[in-house]
């Protein structure tokens, strides 16, 4: 299941578990909306990849106990600003390759 991380690993914004700003890679690397869209330009600093909107847990028990209550978001904050210059080097070639052919 998703860690569903506490906060952009960039700016370290809040992204609570119901936030429609949390985006995330294959690896769960998470970021705020603003950030993939204006620093990352869709590539994930850590693995090269593109972003997806991160998905909501529910917060109710609607079935099987598969829920925040029983299984709450992470609160281990990875904090990790983005060098913009160093990242426009690394993603100058791969940015504009859709994410599902890189």
């Amino acid at each position: 299941m998703l860690e569903l991380r506490p906060t952009c690993e960039n700016c370290n914004k809040a992204l609570p578990p119901d936030s429609t700003e949390a985006c995330i890679c294959s690896y769960e690397c998470t970021f705020c909306a603003a950030c993939v869209e204006r620093v990352l330009f869709n590539v994930c600093p850590n693995c090269g990849g593109g972003f997806t909107p991160r998905p909501i847990r529910p917060s109710r028990n609607w079935k099987g106990e598969n829920y925040l209550g029983k299984d709450p978001a992470g609160t281990k904050v990875k904090h990790r600003p983005v060098d913009p210059a160093a990242h426009a080097g690394f993603s100058k070639a791969i940015k504009d390759i859709p994410p599902r052919k890189r």
